[in-house]
């Protein structure tokens, strides 16, 4: 492949090139023409994002494909000359320049006939971070101590940290970073199927296993894996290695060229360093290709939500890859949940870090889930406890006709019996919001709800209790705090008609859509929530000795009617908080820079939270944002019935596309890298398009076809009959499938009775003044953009 088009995928430089050749002379003097012209670029990061002491460098320019006496050339840091490690890497020169000290840094290369040839700004961080995620957390909790079994360094200033213990268990000094040095181990692939440690005297074990590389070659199975720790998270490099090779001068003989990172999903709150998941730091199916692996617990988003610090420790981890191995051919991604998103996101707001992903059952992002799941609780409460007398909640399927996701009498409430007995309504069966996402919102708005692994052992004893303890105060360098110090927040459902679809469907009454309306409610500032009941804290007996112990809801943290008629107040959310959820990338708002395989195993039936319109959420955001999704490909894969048995969904033995998407997307990328005068969805290969699978992994269908019918009114694709999808509560109460609206812009009730808002039901006087008396500064009017989405 040709150098300028792998150069075209990196990082790109600020250049300063300057030729003496000329400069003093005559402009007409025909020296000119002999001028070196070649001039440095950064292959590892962005010359302003560099971190650790060292840089991997490139040469470009007009001679940079033909020079090859490097003996001819001179490098100058900070004004003093220097002998970088030049090495041949797999598209060109690579240049190694080590001694960097924080700060800004001058790289200049000289020709030792014709001198100074161009100069490189470089502006250099602390490998411990940060480098644009702004202040780290304090309190953290290292994990290192559990995870890897080692020590952290000790921080030779302050005294709040993590405490560190020496061999006999003595404690020797406090650790704020949770730093570690790196280390090698190697390990091999057994013929059993399990990882094994690689004997020390360089012996080859009997049950060793052999593995076919992308080239047809058949190679033992045996990995080199690299860990320590970035950006304070703990990382993992696994590569291909050959029997003898030392630690830190490994064979890449074996590595295909193909860099893969691995992230993972959940949602968490920070404050710590995280589990270390090894399954997918030695991600096996891609291993014995000869993919080389990346990992880090900074990309695990059950850690923490801040999409802005996981970008961060991406760029890094795959910046101190490329310093050790070379630039790859290209880097994908792939990963479920949280780690689907972090493609979508990370491609949106980093467009050099991937160059495709496989997003694994994922949502476009995690934010925008707030908004109606955060709606989960208000309405099972209601349906529950405020609106107990109506029998219409005592069917299981009717509870969807509310919070639009899926609902089955298959899979009983666990509180079914106790809400009986406690006199709340109940039903056979559940809706989505039960098992999937009760839990959450706590998790997101309460401070007194939440801990981190560990956090009993940080210094000094009950440090840990100043945490706020909620997803917004993990995230207040970006949302901001108000005038009374606490996060800005995002939930908000002014002016939201809850049940509009079902009403104008004539599956509630009137009656019905007004009392839901009037007395659903909103929830409580965070810093005026309290301690969460039962089944979060306490047991079934405790709540028999005293009932009001027994909340599910989350429902004393509801601002409820007083039940004298008066509306129950809303939340609003904070436009300053909305704002930056935007502008920092936090919203996958549709700018889609790289080709991805959106891969979900169907999971409606067992009311998992990774529910299927999630995938068409993504695209219309693409198709909003760029006109078109056709870097998006839309797989599905039957997997009924499910295995649940694990922490998360497994799709059935050979139902697993993952490996067949990463071959369609490596002719794609392939592709697009020799003809990148062609958009990306000009470059798709025939096998990048909509599909759908079965059980046993075989093709049901293909095409542009497959889809329709969801976000078209075309007659329905074959794929989109197969794969029923559902709703949410914001899309019953109108609004649009792409589901990234916090705040409603409003329209008076009145606009709303004359537009066709609430389609062939009529309003009489009295129900006109109870929708303006719930409504005072109007409803929803989903055809406007959110309130605190900026401009352009």
């Amino acid at each position: 492949m040709p150098k300028t088009m792998i150069f075209s995928r990196l990082f790109s430089a600020t250049l300063i090139t300057i030729f003496l050749a000329g400069c003093l002379n005559d402009s007409s003097d025909s020296s000119d023409s002999d001028t070196l012209a070649l001039s440095m670029s950064t292959l590892s990061s962005d010359p302003k994002q560099v971190s650790g002491n060292d840089v991997l460098i490139g040469l470009e320019g007009e001679d940079a494909g033909t020079f090859s006496d490097m003996d001819q050339l001179e490098f100058w840091l900070n004004d003093i000359q220097i002998t970088p490690t030049i090495r041949e890497g797999r598209h060109g020169t690579e240049i190694l320049v080590k001694g960097l000290t924080e700060g800004s840094n001058r790289l200049e290369l000289h020709h030792v006939d014709e001198g100074p040839l161009s100069t490189l700004v470089l502006e250099v961080h602390p490998i411990t971070g940060p480098i644009f995620s702004g202040p780290q957390q304090y309190p953290f909790v290292c994990t290192v101590t559990t995870e890897l079994g080692k020590q952290p360094l000790v921080d030779t200033e302050g005294d709040t940290g993590f405490p560190v213990f020496d061999e006999d268990d003595n404690q020797i000094g406090l650790s704020r970073d949770c730093s570690i040095e790196p280390y090698v181990t190697f390990v091999y692939r057994t013929t059993g199927g399990s990882w094994a440690p690689l004997p020390d005297d360089g012996s080859r074990p009997a049950d060793m296993a052999t593995t076919e590389l992308t080239d047809g070659s058949t190679v033992d199975f045996i990995v080199r894996q690299e860990r320590g720790t970035i950006n304070r998270f703990i990382y993992s490099f696994a590569t291909l290695a050959e029997l003898g090779d030392e630690p830190w001068e490994a064979s890449d003989t074996n590595w295909n060229g193909r860099l893969l990172f691995h992230f993972q999903g959940g949602v968490g709150i920070g404050h710590s360093q995280a589990s270390f998941s090894n399954s997918r730091a030695l991600q096996v199916d891609t291993l014995e290709k000869g993919y080389a692996v990346i990992y880090s617990t900074g990309t695990r988003t059950s850690d923490h939500y801040n999409l802005q610090r996981g970008g961060e420790t991406a760029l890094m981890v795959k910046e101190h890859f490329i310093k050790r191995f070379g630039v790859p051919d290209y880097t994908v991604a792939i990963g479920g949940s949280g780690g689907g998103i972090q493609q979508y996101v990370y491609s949106q707001n980093h467009p050099d870090l991937l160059d495709g992903g496989v997003p694994q059952y994922s949502y476009p992002d995690m934010v925008t889930q707030t908004i109606h799941i955060g709606d989960c609780e208000l309405l099972e409460y209601y349906m529950d406890a405020t609106d107990r007398g109506n029998s219409k909640w005592q069917t299981t399927a009717n509870r969807s006709l509310l919070v639009g996701l899926n609902a089955e009498d298959a899979y009983p409430d666990p509180f079914a019996e106790a809400k009986t007995t406690l006199g709340y309504s109940t039903a056979p069966g559940m809706t989505e919001c039960i098992p999937a996402w009760r839990g959450l919102t706590p998790l997101v708005m309460n401070p007194k709800f939440g801990s981190a692994d560990n956090q009993e052992l940080m210094e000094p004893d009950g440090v840990m209790d100043e945490v706020r303890w909620t997803h917004y105060s993990d995230l207040k360098n970006i949302y901001g705090v108000d005038g009374d110090g606490e996060p800005r927040t995002l939930y908000d459902n002014v002016g939201v008609q809850y049940g509009l679809q079902a009403l104008v469907d004539n599956n509630i009454t009137k009656a019905e859509f007004l009392k839901l309306n009037a007395e659903i409610g909103g929830w409580k500032k965070p810093s005026e929530m309290e301690q969460e009941g039962f089944p979060f804290l306490g047991s079934l007996e405790d709540v028999m000795a005293n009932p009001s112990l027994f909340d599910p809801w989350s429902s004393r943290n509801m601002n409820l009617s007083p039940g004298d008629g008066t509306p129950a107040p809303r939340t609003a959310g904070d436009l300053e908080a909305i704002e930056a959820a935007y502008t920092s990338g936090l919203v996958f708002d549709g700018q889609l820079n790289m080709p991805v395989i959106d891969w979900r195993h169907y999971l409606e039936e067992v009311l998992d939270m990774h529910n299927s319109h999630q995938s068409f959420s993504a695209r219309q955001r693409i198709i909003n944002k760029m006109g078109d999704a056709g870097n998006q490909v839309i797989w599905f894969t039957d997997t009924r019935p499910t295995d649940y048995s694990g922490d998360e969904p497994e799709p059935q033995e050979n139902s697993n596309q993952t490996w067949l998407a990463l071959e369609v997307l490596h002719d794609w990328i392939t592709n697009i890298q020799n003809n990148p005068e062609m958009t990306i969805a000009e470059n798709r290969p025939d096998a990048a398009e909509d599909a759908c699978f079965d059980t046993n992994g075989d093709q049901i269908a293909s095409g542009d076809d497959v889809w329709n019918g969801i976000l078209n009114n075309n007659m329905e694709g074959t794929c989109t009959a197969q794969f029923q999808t559902y709703t949410t509560s914001r899309m019953v109460a109108g609004g649009p499938i792409e589901g990234s609206i916090f705040k409603c812009s409003l329209k008076p009730v009145a606009t709303a009775l004359s537009d066709g808002t609430y389609g062939e039901t009529s309003f009489t006087p009295e129900e006109v003044d109870r929708l303006k008396e719930i409504f005072p500064d109007g409803v929803c009017d989903y055809s406007q953009p959110d309130q605190g989405r900026p401009a352009g």
